[in-house]
């Protein structure tokens, strides 16, 4: 058999490959951007419509009134205010004290720091739900119930966002930190002017994983917050259902409005938080 029937087909069977790849991937996408744009539907219909079957994917009676209707049955600004305040501070807190643990782990050497690593990530493996109680009695009792600073504290630091950047740091040479040393840059200026820099695509997916989470947290806030100017968004949400019935219209439309911003947030970053997932997953 000749050489170039065989490339031929090589190809041919590479190109079906492709195609079949692909159709199977926009398949997938598309069943999971049924739900959000079923939310996005059902924010312009009233509530007996919301579930009506068949579903009327474009409302015949579309209610724009809801993008209206949100803003004046809850205090809906002020959620977003809250919610936006805890996210950006969280998110600010938890990269530092992340990226600078994991300077530590990754770069210095001191005694017992396998030994300490070990046991901050071995965290991870305890459910929040398992030391929840323990954690509002201790706010409660440092008298931090009530009040923002309570979630900032319990989410500046996190063990996943530290072996997130220490995996990404042990990609670094360290042979550039021994020349820093050399010329005299303190370990400092070593992680402010070297490792930051160099860690964008790391820093970046610790962005998007701290924003989205804290953006969307719900046990948090309904644990800590029980006055209505502290609350966030995703508690306002919960104004919209009564005793007895749930205003579903409006509900979806608040949760478009509270999807903007994650969306901004992930599109912005999506080509780096592509490139760090699959950076730190190579190394270690």
């Amino acid at each position: 058999m000749s050489v170039k029937p065989m490339k031929a087909n090589a190809r041919r069977n590479a190109v079906i490959s492709r195609v079949l790849i692909y159709a199977l991937l926009i398949i997938i996408a598309f069943l999971m951007l049924i739900p959000f744009v079923w939310m996005i539907s059902a924010s312009f219909k009233m509530n007996k419509d919301v579930f009506s079957f068949p579903i009327e994917w474009i409302p015949s009676n579309p209610r724009p009134q809801n993008y209206v209707d949100i803003w004046t049955k809850i205090p809906l600004l002020t959620f977003i205010k809250n919610t936006a305040f805890l996210t950006v501070v969280v998110t600010f807190l938890q990269v530092f004290t992340s990226s600078f643990a994991a300077y530590a782990f990754a770069k210095l050497r001191f005694r017992g720091k396998n030994l300490l690593f070990l046991g901050y990530i071995a965290t991870i493996a305890v459910p929040w739900q398992a030391y929840m109680v323990p954690q509002f009695m201790m706010m409660r009792s440092w008298h931090l119930n009530n009040t923002h600073l309570a979630i900032i504290l319990l989410q500046a630091f996190s063990a996943f966002g530290v072996f997130l950047m220490k995996q990404f740091y042990e990609g670094i040479p360290t042979e550039l930190c021994e020349a820093a040393r050399i010329d005299g840059l303190s370990e400092y200026g070593i992680y402010a002017r070297i490792m930051l820099p160099l860690s964008l695509p790391a820093v970046s997916t610790l962005i998007i994983f701290t924003f989205v989470n804290t953006w969307n947290d719900f046990l948090g806030p309904l644990i800590y917050l029980t006055r209505n100017e502290l609350k966030t968004i995703q508690i306002g949400l919960r104004m919209f259902i009564s005793q007895y019935s749930a205003e579903y219209g409006l509900i979806m439309a608040a949760s478009v409005i509270a999807l903007i911003p994650v969306l901004i947030v992930f599109l912005s970053l999506q080509k780096y938080f592509v490139q760090g997932v699959a950076s730190t997953g190579l190394k270690g």
